[in-house]
């Protein structure tokens, strides 16, 4: 086949997935995991059954890819925070960290405890979070040579501090509530005098 009748075929292919990853999370957000049956995607979606069929097996697997790129989205997000730098090692840490407490409030907000127990069985999300601890670790190495963080803990041990301290964001009440915890995490990570 010409490469143009390829490249064609496969961003409309592309397209038909992202119309039913799309669909089915408004569905789940407008009515709940339990509520969403493939016949309603299909249908939001403006694909026939057969066809979302042949794309996805069933309303696990979308939201399964939906999550993927979620994960994508949110890695990506604190990486560029990383990347922009400005400021010292320890305020690009309360930045990235800031961003980490902000996404896990935003995303416990709009998901029923249904949907997060059904996505965070994904291997992915392992995957995801060795990611996300690496890259705190490595901010905490950049800040530790600045003389700003404790050296009496291990910085993996610091890493994991962070991600479990700043997982209750997603139990907070408002944005205020959120960044007084990064405030209170980057207290346990300062160096004492």
């Amino acid at each position: 086949m010409p490469k143009l009748w390829n490249e064609t075929i496969e961003s409309h292919r592309h397209d038909v997935r992202q119309a039913i990853i799309d669909a089915t999370a408004e569905l789940v957000e407008e009515h709940g995991l339990m509520s969403v049956t493939m016949s309603q995607i299909a249908e939001q979606s403006g694909i026939g059954r057969a066809t979302l069929y042949k794309y996805f097996p069933d309303i696990e697997s979308i939201l399964s890819a939906w999550h993927h790129q979620q994960i994508a989205l949110h890695l990506g997000h604190l990486g560029e925070i990383r990347a922009k730098g400005g400021g010292s090692a320890w305020q690009v840490l309360g930045r990235v960290l800031e961003g980490f407490a902000v996404i896990t409030f935003e995303s416990r907000r709009r998901h029923d405890a249904d949907l997060a127990a059904l996505l965070h069985r994904d291997q992915r999300v392992s995957e995801a979070e060795s990611e996300l601890r690496r890259l705190i670790k490595e901010l905490l190495a950049d800040a530790v040579s600045t003389g700003r963080v404790r050296t009496d803990v291990g910085l993996n041990e610091l890493a994991f501090y962070c991600l479990h301290s700043l997982a209750a964001a997603g139990s907070m009440p408002s944005k205020a509530a959120v960044h007084r915890l990064v405030k209170v995490t980057l207290s346990g990570l300062s160096q004492r005098p």
